[in-house]
């Protein structure tokens, strides 16, 4: 975008003028700052209308985005303030423990062969006897409980770096 040079020199005169208006109207310094600099935008881009009043023009700009911030401020939820203790907030939120520990089974369940895989999702997720797991696969009991046996051995391999993971648990025989 090519700038006139009178805005230029507006801008030079203008701008700390603009910016304690802007901080008046937001009453914090970034929100001013980020205010003057699109109200100068808006300016630049009309210039052929705001050349006569330079001033004017940017500070109704400036009355205007301060408007249109307050009506989002408005919207949005309330920011609840900090607790005095800082301390005394969790690290992590519980839900989020439990988002990871997934992330992290899903992963490993993906590195099982596609039998083991099978078994250890109906058993354990599906929550099925040994006998409704080998209907279901066309096994016999016995492959369920070899294929049971070598899927959670391999899953203590694989989850053994990751201490948040609840102990994997032992083959049902």
């Amino acid at each position: 975008m090519r700038v006139d040079p009178s805005f230029e020199t507006f801008v030079e005169n203008s701008s700390t003028a603009l910016l304690r208006t802007a901080y008046l109207l937001t009453g914090d310094r970034g929100h001013a700052e980020d205010l003057l600099q699109t109200a100068l935008l808006r300016t630049a881009r009309h210039w052929s209308r705001a050349r006569d009043s330079p001033a004017a023009y940017a500070r109704a700009v400036l009355l205007n985005l301060s408007r249109d911030r307050i009506r989002t401020l408005f919207r949005r939820p309330k920011e609840a303030p900090m607790p005095p203790d800082v301390d005394a907030i969790h690290a992590v939120d519980a839900g989020y423990e439990q988002i990871a520990e997934r992330r992290v089974m899903l992963h490993a369940l993906a590195r099982l062969p596609i039998r083991q895989r099978q078994v250890i999702v109906l058993r354990f997720y599906e929550d099925m006897t040994v006998e409704q797991t080998a209907e279901l696969l066309g096994f016999t009991p016995g492959t369920v409980k070899s294929h049971t046996s070598r899927a959670l051995a391999r899953l203590r391999e694989l989850l053994a770096g990751h201490d948040s993971m609840e102990e994997v648990p032992r083959a049902h025989r």
